[in-house]
């Protein structure tokens, strides 16, 4: 299934404070964490970000801790996926893990700009701009990371599993 949405434009190194900042880690509630996602790096991005938008991002884009919060307050915003020229290795994971689609496009997050339309094939590793007539490669996602995708998440694919196999 495609992602589609319109595009926020982050710099390189968007760590997880920029994301979800400390002050806010009382909560793992994913529509609290949502209220102040990118507060600082961006202060009127809660009230912009519609669901199905996209954030599109320079390298290394979850640095700094490893709290799970960083992806819980995206997905919160409804943000479909987000695309990066990098992303932390922890930051990857997590976002894996909750069920949030990351692409990796060096290539894509060069070109995208703010307020392009994009559309994301998973499967496929294509990344259309449908602003600019561009189209881009990003690292396809592995078989079982799509299915714990698809499962909306670790805990969820796995609760799946266990009951395929009782």
């Amino acid at each position: 299934m495609n992602i589609q949405g319109k595009v926020w434009r982050f710099g390189d190194d968007i760590d997880t404070d920029a994301i979800i900042p400390a002050r806010y880690l009382n909560t793992s509630d994913p529509e609290e964490l949502a209220g102040h996602c990118m507060e600082d790096a961006d202060p009127g991005f809660q009230e912009k970000v519609e669901p199905g938008d996209l954030i599109v991002a320079g390298k290394n884009f979850g640095c700094g801790s490893s709290r799970e919060h960083a992806p819980l307050a995206i997905k919160g915003t409804g943000v479909g996926a987000v695309v990066a020229a990098s992303f932390a290795r922890i930051f990857y994971r997590n976002a894996f893990n909750i069920g949030l689609a990351i692409f990796e496009s060096p290539e894509a997050a060069a070109k995208i700009r703010e307020g392009d339309r994009i559309r994301i094939d998973p499967a496929g590793g294509r990344i259309q701009n449908l602003t600019r007539d561009e189209e881009y490669r990003a690292t396809a996602i592995p078989p079982f990371m799509a299915e714990i995708l698809a499962a909306g998440g670790l805990i969820n694919r796995i609760r799946r599993q266990v009951q395929e196999d009782v």
